[in-house]
């Protein structure tokens, strides 16, 4: 499986770990314009585990949307969530949406 790029979200393929289960399927919510990259089909679950974010695909895909992006099928497997920051002279920072 190769990695895989909505905006700036970043799947990389992981191996499967425990942790808490999160109630909702939100991989990340633009600060500005309030859009969200996440997960819109029930056939997955995400899971944080030592402050990182992972994405288990239980069918065959799931979609992941975005209201600027194209929908992206996402295969079956274990997925880190990565979200892609930029390099400011005094600090590295979260991309906005």
């Amino acid at each position: 499986m190769k990695p895989i790029r909505q905006g700036d979200v970043l799947l990389i393929p992981a191996q499967p770990t425990q942790g808490k289960s999160l109630n909702h399927l939100t991989l990340a919510l633009g600060e500005v314009t309030r859009h969200s990259h996440r997960i819109s089909d029930e056939n997955a679950e995400l899971i944080e585990h030592d402050g990182t974010w992972y994405l288990r695909v239980d069918s065959l895909t799931a979609t992941l949307t975005h209201e600027e992006h194209h929908e992206i099928k996402v295969p079956q497997g274990f997925w880190q969530v990565r979200i892609q920051r930029e390099y400011e002279p005094d600090r590295w920072r979260y991309v906005s949406d």
